[in-house]
């Protein structure tokens, strides 16, 4: 059907996005897969945009036409407003989205809809209105980062252009993004400088601390008001994520993208965070010493190690900035975001699990390759490690989505960048609601990861591994394999209690079956040390067979939960 050639009486469905796209009964459109809306029942308008002619009453003259002056009077246009976040809202009155309360806007005919982002001018002009204050505090911070320098009495050349130059950037670009046409470019430029500056101090080795602060938390603060706070930008990923759908995944008993299913996470970054800094600060020389309970100067000497110089900047720092990401990213996306933002998930998933292995694996080789334990140090490992099993469901759940929306027909890597949808609704009753009583919430924090028996004998038989060298009096390469090797099984152990990962449990076989052989062959293991060794062994083999309890479903995944 032809726009503008409505039948009269005719019932006609239209899309929100698209109005050329006509039909006479509901379903989907073709160009963006949203419902379709009712446009009008019983009322046509004729060809070209010309009012039909009406006949004259009592005259017995069926079609005659309307005076000239009539005729040429143009039609009545009933205006429409609508939702900028909810398009199907609309209606011929202003007045408040039933869903959101944001104002309606009165829909422009012939009004350019869609940029190269997606993004509709009226409706990203709305939808902005509301978080204007974040481009101001924006250009404020900005200003006051380029006075810092002066201020604070900066004596590294490189750390005052860098704020200076920074300052102006951040400044500038969040006064492009006052205009609708700027929003995207200008904010995600916001959130670029403010990655920059979580990187300068370590960089060029600030030596003021307060330069150190300065940056770190400016740079935090903008990409905070960037593109966590006035959520991210283009109109096109607001459409995808307000369009409706399942809150759940389909065939999933949770769903893992709930703030209580992130707060875990969200705790264990910030203390990460805390620790990172204070051990960035000795390596930068803010802090004369270092606070070390267990092993004597064993934190001093790993932190100022060769092995640590090998770093170009401080290691310590870096794990200060991965911290901070892992903490932006777990406040940043909604209830969904595991089909609304699946490259946020995907993000997050690579800095938590795989580079957090390997921070895990750097501080297991520290006896190894230092001679010393550091208490802090592994301490902040043992943050990473519980973070992970907490972070898998909700990559499984996004995995499960992108697959079935390719297999819908529906583009990869938009999906991926900008999210989508399922025909499909899934509610999510079982989550508890805000002020439920704390036990309701803090189990439904632990959703899809549990603790069997066999898993948490498993760690503990790791860490009598670890200690194990000092009971018996191992030295050389068979005190090396224990050290290594018990905190592997550890951290394998403690990873696998995430019920879709379960499966990888059987990796600590491999590592039984070398603790048993090991320190036959490796030099420096006393008699004593062997045996335990072989009893060891042989209890983590035994062990590693006994799935343990699975509470929830997964859909698909449940057949490889084995």
């Amino acid at each position: 059907m032809k726009p503008g050639h409505t039948p009269v009486g005719s019932t006609i469905y239209t899309c929100a996005m698209h109005p050329d796209v006509e039909q006479e009964r509901p379903g989907k459109c073709p160009k963006c897969g949203m419902d379709l809306v009712l446009k009008g029942r019983g009322t046509g308008h004729a060809t070209h945009g010309r009012r039909q002619m009406k006949p004259h009453e009592g005259d017995g003259h069926e079609g005659h036409e309307t005076s000239l002056q009539e005729e040429r009077e143009p039609a009545a246009k009933k205006k429409t407003y609508a939702c900028p976040m909810h398009p199907e809202v609309q209606q011929e009155t202003p007045g408040k989205c039933p869903k959101c309360g944001m104002d309606l806007v009165l829909k422009r005919e012939g009004e350019k809809k869609a940029d190269e982002h997606g993004a509709m001018p009226e409706m990203t002009r709305d939808m902005r209105r509301h978080w204007l204050w974040t481009n101001s505090t924006l250009i404020m911070l900005g200003l006051w980062l380029v006075s810092s320098p002066f201020t604070f009495g900066y004596s590294s050349p490189r750390m005052i252009w860098s704020d200076v130059i920074s300052g102006v950037l951040l400044a500038g670009f969040a006064a492009a993004a006052f205009s609708p046409r700027f929003d995207f470019l200008g904010r995600w430029s916001v959130a670029l400088v403010g990655t920059w500056l979580q990187f300068a101090p370590l960089v060029f080795w600030a030596p003021a601390p307060v330069a150190f602060v300065t940056d770190t938390l400016v740079g935090a603060v903008a990409i905070t008001l960037s593109i966590l706070v006035p959520m991210m930008p283009g109109m096109a990923h607001h459409m995808e994520m307000m369009k409706p759908g399942p809150e759940i995944p389909p065939g999933w008993t949770y769903n893992p993208s709930t703030w209580h299913q992130r707060a875990p996470m969200i705790i264990a970054a910030f203390f990460g965070w805390i620790i990172s800094r204070y051990l960035a600060a000795f390596q930068l020389g803010y802090i004369s010493g270092v606070w070390e309970p267990f092993f004597g100067q064993g934190t001093v000497k790993v932190l100022t190690s060769e092995v640590s110089k090998m770093w170009p900047i401080s290691d310590a720092g870096l794990g200060a900035v991965a911290y901070t990401f892992e903490l932006l990213m777990a406040w940043m996306g909604g209830k969904t975001r595991w089909r609304t933002m699946p490259w946020m998930v995907t993000f997050f998933f690579i800095l938590v699990v795989p580079l957090g292995v390997t921070s895990i694996v750097l501080v297991i080789l520290q006896p190894v390759a230092v001679g010393y334990w550091c208490t802090l140090c592994l301490l902040t490992a043992l943050i990473m490690l519980v973070m992970i099993p907490f972070t898998v469901d909700e990559v499984v759940a996004m995995g499960q989505f992108l697959r079935r929306s390719v297999r819908e027909g529906k583009p990869f890597w938009r999906t991926f960048w900008v999210g989508g949808t399922l025909d499909e609704e899934h509610k999510d009753e079982r989550t508890p609601a805000y002020g439920a009583p704390s036990s309701q919430a803090i189990p439904a924090a632990a959703w899809g990861v549990t603790a069997p028996w066999n898993l948490l004998v498993s760690a503990a038989v790791g860490i009598w591994l670890m200690f194990a060298p000092a009971v018996f009096g191992t030295a050389e390469r068979a005190a090396d394999s224990d050290h290594l090797v018990g905190a592997l099984i550890t951290t394998i152990a403690v990873i696998v209690m995430a019920e879709v990962i379960r499966a990888g449990r059987f990796l600590n076989i491999l590592l039984g079956a070398w603790i048993v052989a090991a320190p036959w062959f490796l030099s420096g293991a006393t008699a004593g040390a062997k045996w335990n060794d072989v009893a060891a062994g042989c209890l983590l083999i035994a062990l590693s067979f006994p799935r343990g309890n699975v509470r929830e479903q997964y859909a698909g995944w449940n057949r490889l939960i084995v």
